[in-house]
């Protein structure tokens, strides 16, 4: 009985899909679309790529396609035929492109996930109402106040958490505490159980975010999508409590950022529904955490590997120290802007091992690029390597040179180094991601040393870049560390 409704419903699955798929090229047949290959009925080239990912060989997987059809060539991703444009002229199109033409909607794993109302899927006057919101707790005058509270939080954790030599896995603990530093500088969520059963289901609803839109038990997006209900129904209440208070006065506004948007009024006068505050939480939640643990894993990764750009770093961070007048013995936002190479340092992984490899828009209407037609509802993609890679933009681009970007020969063109993405949706949060791996690496280069356990250990995409294994490492506190 069991196994005839799973065949049922995949069944009925498939079919829907197929309904979409082939209406979408039906669409198209008359076109002049890119050359390429849809690959297999429904999932398309999705496995293919999404292994490619996995095994941290996105760029062979381009390759392999672009010296077959170049720059511009159609597959299909996520359930939907999806058109990849490769090169500065590409991502200037993709991410310039109108909301009314090419729409910031994400394919349905990541909708369902994120939800319909984030501010990846918002356009319009009320895109730029939320994010006015957003961008009042992530400018740069406010920045300057977490600056402290960061610093204080980051070095009671390690402090706490870290044993001389012992071995911990810093791709796990760069989670846990970007996720800490989220919940408690931006959504000001205090309670330990709260914040542990939260983190355990963003865990599997990121998961979810690039897998195979099959909502069966067991599988990854269905997983993704009750860790989903879950975050919400725990959220229902805190939105509540948070709403009176507001009401009562004893909360303000500017208090966090949930708050914030709960005191919001539209176009209307009217709040904001629920949907769209839980669905801006979760979206700020992964946006806020992930991306930034991953730059953090990287950089400790990297100064595992390679002693020069190690001493480089510990040679800037000791100086700030060295340079502190009276008492103060905590990080201060004027020490944050001294910290210009071992920002070089981010900035060059960003470039080499870009967080994200590319991303999605959809086609809202019929459009044309390069001569080629795009048809209305395909998916268009950017890659972050036909920029980062190109040996005409960076010159000698398979080299790790952090001096690239402190006194560049040439200018980077727009549209070209595209770690936070560019255009209208430029990430709001890069600040805050900026400040808040500096502030980590400070406290991690000051207080400890460490080796990396498996020297050889490979990055891998899931979908954000990894070290495969965790990134082990052996810490011992430094002898002349300062808390």
């Amino acid at each position: 009985m069991v196994y005839g409704i799973l065949f049922f419903v995949l069944f009925a699955f498939t079919l829907s899909l197929a309904f979409l798929l082939s209406k979408c090229l039906s669409k198209s047949q008359t076109k002049n679309v890119p050359k390429g290959s849809l690959g297999y009925p429904i999932i398309g080239e999705t496995l293919s790529f999404l292994k490619a990912q996995r095994q941290d060989k996105g760029s062979v997987w381009l390759e392999e396609r672009i010296s077959k059809y170049g720059p511009i060539f159609k597959t299909s991703l996520m359930g939907f035929p999806t058109v990849f444009v490769i090169g500065q002229e590409g991502n200037k199109f993709v991410l310039g492109s109108p909301d009314d033409l090419l729409s910031s909607k994400k394919p349905l794993t990541l909708r369902k996930i994120l939800g319909r109302q984030s501010l990846v899927e918002l356009t319009g006057p009320r895109y730029r109402l939320v994010k006015g919101e957003m961008l009042k707790f992530l400018k740069p005058e406010c920045l300057q106040n977490y600056v402290k509270e960061m610093d204080e939080l980051v070095n009671a954790t390690l402090l706490r958490e870290f044993r001389e030599n012992e071995i911990i896995r810093a791709v796990v603990f760069m989670k846990k505490l970007s996720y800490e530093i989220a919940c408690n500088l931006l959504f000001d969520i205090k309670d330990e159980h709260t914040k542990e059963a939260l983190f355990v289901d963003f865990t599997l609803a990121f998961k979810a975010i690039h897998s195979l839109p099959i909502n069966l038990p067991g599988t990854t997006f269905w997983r993704g999508q009750r860790a989903r209900a879950r975050i919400v129904d725990r959220m229902i209440p805190i939105l509540n409590k948070r709403r009176e208070e507001l009401s009562k006065g004893v909360l303000s506004s500017t208090n966090d950022m949930l708050s914030c948007l709960l005191a919001l009024r539209d176009e209307n006068h009217q709040p904001l529904d629920d949907d769209l505050i839980t669905d801006n939480f979760i979206f700020l939640f992964v946006a806020s955490h992930d991306t930034s643990a991953t730059l953090m894993s990287l950089m400790i990764w990297k100064l595992s590997r390679d002693q020069e750009v190690y001493n480089k770093v510990l040679e800037e961070q000791m100086e700030i120290i060295k340079q502190r007048e009276g008492t103060e013995e905590r990080l201060t936002w004027a020490e944050i802007q001294k910290m210009k190479y071992t920002w070089r340092v981010a900035q060059e992984l960003m470039r080499m091992i870009p967080p994200l490899f590319g991303s999605f828009r959809k086609a809202l209407k019929d459009t044309n690029y390069k001569g080629y037609d795009i048809p209305k509802g395909w998916q268009v993609y950017w890659a972050a390597y036909g920029t980062h890679m190109n040996d005409d933009i960076f010159e000698n681009p398979h080299k790790f040179d952090p001096s690239r970007f402190e006194n560049p020969t040439k200018p980077i063109p727009p549209y070209s180094y595209l770690p936070f993405g560019a255009g209208l949706h430029y990430c709001i949060g890069n600040e805050f991601a900026r400040i808040e791996t500096l502030a980590i690496i400070h406290n991690f280069v000051k207080m400890y040393e460490w080796s990396q356990v498996n020297p050889e250990e490979a990055i891998t995409r899931q979908p954000m870049p990894y070290p495969s294994m965790g990134l082990p490492i052996k810490i011992k506190p430094r002898s002349c560390s300062i808390s």
